[in-house]
């Protein structure tokens, strides 16, 4: 027998990859190592930067913004993590903001500029609600992961050494803060903290049958000369990971896994709305608009050069891939 190709894999730990981790599902011709998870705050730096692994998570836009410069990296459309992100902007109630354009000419704190969770707030405040991106400063605390050239009116100050984005925001010090996770100050109780929507379910549902989008944040990366030298991977890293999304979806369905007392409510009500397989892969229709959604972001955000297209992030193999194709 052939021997198999070692791959470094570096994902999150997530009931839909649990039986990729413990060896339940195999990938046709190839063996896993997993390194240690480094953290959400960490994964992309590392999976960009530091020759970590073969196969990573990685943020989508932040991947849209490298392919667009011919980037190392090629990936899969796998989708490890979504979310929706109205609930992710907070504000300080200190300084006024009670409707999206009093955003305008203040300082908006963000771990960097490039988290998928700030690309799409930013998205839906310029698209949705009339705050364009550049009427604002954005307060970072560290260099970005794939870094593009600044427009000269788009305005990022990097806080100073010893500084922290949360204590700053709950001092007032910035106006408002996009997070991927909940600050602080918010689980601290303090009365200054507040979303910037407080009824920001209602405006996801909308969102959501508005668009019927639940957006991407991450993609699937893996090294281009891998799959140059074995385009068979493909194939075989998709199918391996649609077999165990498919495990994590039965192991659900039975709710003494989960310490939820309405739980087989929530999960009924959630398939209700977004189907039988809301964290979809492969290049579906739906899954192109979300994808367009995100490449036209990142355009209009000024870390692409050129709107980037759907058949320019993924290898061909993957454009052709269908979950129908995979037995069950």
């Amino acid at each position: 027998m052939a021997e198999k190709l070692k791959l470094r894999m570096l994902i999150g730990d997530y009931e839909s990859t649990r039986a990729l981790r413990d060896g339940t599902v195999q990938a046709e011709g190839i063996s896993f190592e997993f390194p240690h998870y480094p953290g959400y705050e960490d994964i992309h730096r590392q999976v960009a930067w530091d020759d970590i692994c073969d196969v990573g998570e990685f943020n989508g836009p932040a991947y849209v913004a490298g392919a667009s410069k011919d980037w190392s990296m090629t990936a899969l459309p796998v989708f490890l993590h979504r979310r929706f992100r109205h609930g992710f902007i907070f504000v300080n109630k200190n300084a006024g903001i009670e409707k999206p354009t009093d955003l305008i000419g203040k300082k908006i704190g963000t771990p960097i500029f490039q988290p998928a969770a700030s690309v799409w707030i930013r998205g839906f405040l310029e698209n949705d609600y009339g705050v364009p991106y550049r009427s604002v400063t954005w307060m970072t605390n560290a260099p970005e992961i794939i870094e593009f050239e600044r427009h000269k009116d788009l305005h990022i100050e990097q806080i100073p050494a010893g500084k922290d984005l949360d204590d700053m925001f709950s001092a007032g010090e910035i106006e408002a803060f996009i997070s991927p996770n909940i600050p602080r100050g918010m689980t601290q109780g303090l009365p200054q903290i507040a979303r910037l929507w407080p009824n920001y379910r209602d405006l996801e549902l909308e969102f959501y049958n508005r668009t019927k989008i639940f957006p991407i944040m991450h993609v699937t990366v893996v090294k281009r000369d891998i799959i140059d030298k074995n385009p068979w991977v493909v194939k075989s890293l998709m199918d391996a990971f649609e077999k165990s999304k498919r495990i994590a979806y039965k192991r659900l369905t039975n709710p003494r896994i989960v310490s939820l007392a309405w739980y087989q409510s929530y999960l009924e009500d959630e398939r209700a709305l977004l189907g039988p397989d809301p964290w979809e892969h492969g290049t579906s229709a739906i899954n192109r608009k979300n994808l367009d959604i995100i490449a036209g972001y990142v355009h209009q955000q000024g870390m692409s050069n050129r709107r980037m297209t759907v058949e320019e992030l993924f290898p061909a193999q993957a454009l052709s891939w269908s979950a129908n194709d995979v037995p069950r």
